[in-house]
């Protein structure tokens, strides 16, 4: 009898320890969601961390954020420059579907990049499913998904953010100073810890001009110039990160936070401008210049503005106390930028829209310590520079280990296998033609199916007339038309070309027919080739 008292006791203290549960035996209190914080950095090449093996800058923050979490080091960008890989981070679409194929400048150069003024307001964001769900959402810090030379773009609330303070957006809205980014993403933590929040943290650091402060600066006295202005940038963007991580500790959240690291694309060429010296939060000068610009990609192929590694692999390290194993490294699942969408809204229990129709996939197993593997294929273009040895290919996919760039007329290509050639170092498309042909054939096809107007909607009233209007609808809500299949299907004798008595054949009672054959036929040999068809 003694000791089935104490057995009766014991199971009566550990009763007590135990979290409440429901007759159905779940948590009567569910757990808390967690808070979302996302610090996406600029032109921060893949070697730019000590956690890396950079050989003189030093990183501490993101160092400890890498021992207390994932380190995913095949962390791939849809696009190596700015605008269009914020777009896939925010939407989960690829940045082509928007026609968004550079980064947003002027509406004239804009114009002649066949791109709108800003992203759609219409586009689905992982800001406003999170907002939808209850969560308190707020942007701050660098936005250029339009520019500062635009007039009329929506503001950041268009998409789905409770509070902003934004620099590169367009022309009527207010400009934070750049330094500032942490310090707005502190107060915001402070004054929402008590309900789920979704923060975007997007730093200046290391893009030009180069602003450091002269706390940086002087931690680096000892190297040369060109180093010292670059570490002290680096410095600068560490600590804004361990200033973005203290806050959350401060209010109580750090273990209920996921905080992830990421940056744009890979790191900006090496100028001989030197630009006019300039201090963060000092007037005169315009910061110093390219010629600081001493980013590593860690060994990568390429840098900012081409396909190869280089511009698109990044740094990626994810921190979730209680799911992230601490100090784990995953080398093994390819993880995109448009998976960040599905993944963190999985991870807030929020579920996707039916009918929303993403590029991504949900990867929430990896956060939690998972060497899964990605199913959907990686698409990426490229329509800028073009200059060898690595800025030629205008296209790219990935499927598995294999990852093919291409000419958009596919004649000139180069196969790599990333699993075992990171560095992109040897070209093995000679020895696997099937794979090749394949891929090629997956490019092409998917470039096929992307939009080729702007939507008047999404350019400056004053420019509308002279765009191309395309179909309103957004690609979450109608899928593009897909221009391989079309040409297949018109070109009856398959010979590769289109005549005017086949495409009027195959568009019987159509509008503007023979004025539509001549705007496909640039060469004006009165054929329409599988390219013209495809890039019309």
């Amino acid at each position: 009898m003694p000791f089935l008292r104490f057995t009766w006791f014991l199971f009566l203290a550990l009763s007590a320890l135990a979290p409440a549960t429901s007759r159905a035996g779940l948590p009567a209190t569910p757990p808390a969601r967690p808070n979302i914080v996302f610090i996406f950095a600029d032109d921060w090449g893949w070697g730019d961390l000590s956690s890396h093996g950079h050989p003189w800058l030093a990183t501490p923050h993101l160092d400890q954020l890498a021992r207390e979490g994932i380190d995913f080091q095949q962390f791939n960008v849809l696009n190596p420059v700015c605008s269009p890989s914020r777009t896939a981070a925010l939407t989960g679409h690829f940045p082509a579907r928007y026609a968004i194929h550079q980064h947003f400048a002027t509406p004239e150069q804009n114009r002649d990049r066949a791109m709108p003024d800003w992203l759609d307001a219409r586009a689905p964001t992982i800001a406003r499913f999170l907002q939808k769900a209850g969560y308190r959402t707020a942007h701050f810090g660098k936005w250029h998904l339009t520019s500062r030379n635009t007039h009329g773009a929506p503001a950041p609330a268009a998409y789905g953010f409770d509070e902003a303070a934004i620099f590169n957006g367009g022309a009527e809205m207010p400009s934070a100073e750049l330094h500032a980014t942490p310090d707005n993403a502190a107060k915001f933590i402070h004054a929402n810890h008590e309900r789920p929040f979704f923060i975007n943290v997007w730093l200046h650091e290391s893009h030009l001009p180069h602003v450091p402060t002269r706390a940086s600066m002087e931690k680096w006295a000892h190297l040369d110039e060109q180093k010292r202005v670059y570490a002290a940038v680096i410095t600068d963007g560490d600590n804004a990160v361990g200033r973005v991580l203290a806050a959350l500790k401060a209010a109580g959240v750090e273990q209920n936070t996921i905080v992830l690291f990421a940056s744009d694309n890979g790191p900006e060429s090496t100028g001989t401008d030197q630009g006019k010296a300039k201090f963060a939060g000092e007037p005169g000068g315009g910061g110093y210049g390219g010629y600081y610009s001493v980013g590593s990609s860690g060994g990568l192929r390429g840098q900012k503005r081409s396909l190869f590694e280089g511009g698109v692999r990044v740094p990626f390290i994810v921190r979730w106390p209680g799911h992230t194993p601490a100090g784990a490294k995953n080398n093994a699942t390819a993880f995109t930028a448009v998976d960040l969408l599905p993944t963190l809204c999985a991870a807030a229990g929020v579920p996707l829209p039916a009918d929303y129709r993403g590029d991504g996939e949900n990867l929430l197993a990896a956060l939690n310590g998972q060497p899964i593997q990605r199913t959907r294929p990686i698409f990426w273009e490229w329509t800028g520079k073009a200059a060898e040895p690595d800025w030629w290919p205008r296209l790219a996919v990935r499927e598995g280990d294999w990852k093919l760039a291409l000419t958009t007329d596919a004649k000139r290509v180069a196969l790599h296998r990333l699993t075992t050639d990171p560095t992109e170092a040897i070209d093995v498309a000679k020895d696997h033609p099937e794979i090749v042909a394949r891929l090629t054939q997956l490019a092409l096809a998917w470039q096929a199916t992307m939009p080729t107007a702007v939507d008047p909607a999404c350019i400056s009233a004053a420019d509308r007339a002279a765009v191309p209007i395309a179909a309103p609808a957004t690609p979450a809500q109608k899928a593009p038309l897909d221009r391989a299949a079309a040409f297949a299907r018109i070109d009856t004798n398959h010979d590769g070309v289109l005549t005017l008595a086949e495409y009027l054949a195959a568009q019987a009672g159509g509008a503007n027919l023979t004025a539509r054959f001549k705007k496909f036929d640039k060469n004006g040999d009165g054929k329409i080739s599988r390219e013209e068809f495809l890039r019309p």
